[in-house]
């Protein structure tokens, strides 16, 4: 990332809106936002499968459900860089390994730390767990709030959209996708 470059189009963008980059409240600004995009946008430098491949375990036999439910996460909205915001469920059923717990949130970090839409992100995440764990299948639904309507556009404040993807035995065994469903429910609203 180039800091000066990055730090001269937030001047510009100051000016733009008819604010002064030297007013003592904003000298900082520029060089904040850099470092803020550059901690907002990581996920560009993080690859998911070197994630989740780190901490994968022999399963010892478990085959059911394994669940992390109401993961938090922050991102940016691709079309405006407006913030969203959510939870998130993920679910595998083993198929001879088991990943880290810890991993799970940390592979939804990277996705969520790039410039996004909820719905890839979501397909994303399903995919990666395909991809690095080799579960019998996998499940996520975000639950997210948009300032992008919220702020702005329709003005919509609390608005959740939800979103979810289904990979392997969920798509194929309804029980499976109806215990996923049940356990994985969430109320954004009771949370926000």
């Amino acid at each position: 990332m180039d800091y000066a470059e990055l730090e001269n189009a937030v001047k510009t963008i100051l000016t733009q809106i008819g604010e002064d980059p030297s007013r003592e409240g904003l000298l900082k600004t520029p060089t904040r936002v850099a470092k803020a995009y550059e901690a907002m946008t990581i996920g560009y430098k993080q690859d998911p499968a070197r994630v989740l491949g780190d901490a994968l375990f022999t399963d010892y036999g478990c085959s059911q459900m394994v669940l992390s439910r109401d993961i938090e996460f922050y991102s940016l909205c691709e079309h405006h860089l407006l913030p969203f915001f959510g939870v998130a469920s993920v679910a595998y059923i083993p198929d001879g390994k088991v990943v880290g717990l810890s991993k799970l949130p940390r592979m939804i970090d990277v996705f969520a730390r790039r410039l996004q839409i909820q719905e890839r992100m979501t397909e994303q995440i399903a995919d990666a767990m395909m991809e690095t764990i080799k579960p019998k299948g996998a499940a996520v639904l975000i639950s997210a709030r948009h300032l992008c309507m919220e702020m702005r556009g329709v003005q919509k404040q609390g608005a959740v959209t939800t979103t979810s993807a289904l990979r392997g035995i969920f798509l194929k065994d309804i029980r499976a996708r109806e215990e996923f469903t049940s356990l994985a429910g969430m109320s954004l609203k009771d949370r926000f």
